[in-house]
């Protein structure tokens, strides 16, 4: 089956994910030069949280609904671009509202409805441009980018079994084109065995530099339910560690959520 994002748009996922996607874009526009942004898994673009399929699962009720009534200021930036959209944004229109004219965006995903809306979306929008085609194959195929710097958005669907697997590799081989390229990818939490096995396999890889931010609402023990989420980031910007940390506990703060497992760290798997 194809993930189909428009059930868990808005989500406690998409709020920790996009918060902290827009933290790393407004480093990035820090400097006057040109960037690039690869987003991988592109997705629709953008998502109608009234839909059937969104309020079949409600999982925005507990996700961006509850966090809109946050006045955090941590959270500001996010939250005032999700304000400014309209429909719920998926990581393409974030980036999109905060390239400035010399900078590009490059949106890739594999299914033919998702290229289809999001060619639709952007027509109008020379700084971005739309691929069918694999994350796997884009990030040997389309890196490094003519700016020399950028950022390289990752976020599978984790429908295969060995998925862990291939961003492990897929982060390699993107680095090494792109070495000095920031790498953002997003990874769910169910159960920690899967998780601590990527993070001690990237820990082993020649790749400096290199956090994780993790948000989990409970105990990770039940494999079937998504119990939290992470974000590992090779090259973080200046300040981005620390000001990923706030960012996290801002959300679970927004989200409301407390209990036994729940919570939020930033943890340093290889050193600069």
């Amino acid at each position: 089956m194809n993930y189909r994002h428009e059930f868990h748009a808005g989500n406690f996922a998409d709020c920790f994910k996009h918060a902290l996607l827009v933290s790393l874009m407004n480093a990035l526009r820090l400097k006057p030069a040109p960037f690039c942004v690869l987003d991988t898994h592109a997705g629709s673009g953008q998502y109608d949280l009234e839909s059937e399929a969104a309020r079949r699962t409600g999982e925005a009720n507990a996700g961006i609904r509850r966090l809109l009534d946050s006045t955090d200021p941590v959270l500001a930036p996010y939250l005032d671009l999700v304000r400014a959209i309209g429909l719920y944004p998926g990581s393409p229109r974030f980036v999109q509202a905060l390239l400035r004219s010399e900078d590009r965006l490059l949106c890739c995903d594999t299914l033919p409805e998702a290229a289809v809306s999001l060619r639709r979306l952007f027509r109008d929008d020379r700084r971005i441009s739309v691929h069918q085609r694999s994350a796997w194959e884009a990030v040997t195929s389309l890196l490094p980018p003519k700016e020399r710097r950028g950022l390289v958005l990752i976020d599978p669907p984790y429908e295969a079994p060995n998925e862990f697997a291939q961003l492990a590799d897929g982060l390699q081989q993107g680095h090494r084109r792109f070495g000095h390229g920031v790498f953002a990818a997003w990874y769910p939490i169910k159960q920690l065995a899967a998780v601590r096995a990527f993070l001690d396999r990237m820990q082993t890889q020649p790749i400096r530099d290199i956090i994780t931010v993790e948000l989990t609402l409970r105990e990770p023990l039940d494999p079937s339910r998504l119990n939290g989420c992470g974000l590992l980031v090779i090259n973080p910007p200046y300040r981005f560690e620390s000001e990923a940390g706030a960012i996290a506990a801002a959300v679970l703060r927004g989200l409301g959520v407390t209990g036994p497992g729940a919570g939020s760290n930033v943890i340093r798997i290889t050193d600069e």
